[in-house]
């Protein structure tokens, strides 16, 4: 793997930083937030079950996944941005060069 300078290291992490932040907000807000508030609404869903007891027992766990899957094609995406995805770093390991 080629080496970044340092201020492109710095941004680099501060954009994953805030990503993963911005996906632990959602998944708390979906976790606990919703459980809370949805208790009062008091309507149910999926074969009788209420509505804060399917969003703490399933419902959560589907925003996971979802999370995992757009952390990885948004973190894909930043990695091109600054140059440290796979297809550059197998081009450098194979002996090629780049061309910028």
């Amino acid at each position: 793997m080629r080496k970044i300078e340092k201020s492109v290291a710095d941004v680099y992490y501060r954009e994953k930083t805030r990503n993963i932040i911005i996906y632990l907000a959602i998944w708390f807000v979906v976790s606990f937030g919703i459980v809370l508030f949805a208790e009062s609404l008091q309507f149910t869903i999926f074969g009788g079950f209420p509505f804060h007891y399917y969003m703490g027992a399933q419902g959560s766990i589907l925003v996971f996944i979802v999370l995992l899957f757009v952390n990885a094609k948004v973190s894909d995406k930043i990695d091109q941005k600054y140059g440290i995805d796979e297809k550059t770093n197998e081009q450098l390991s194979s002996g090629k060069t780049l061309e910028h």
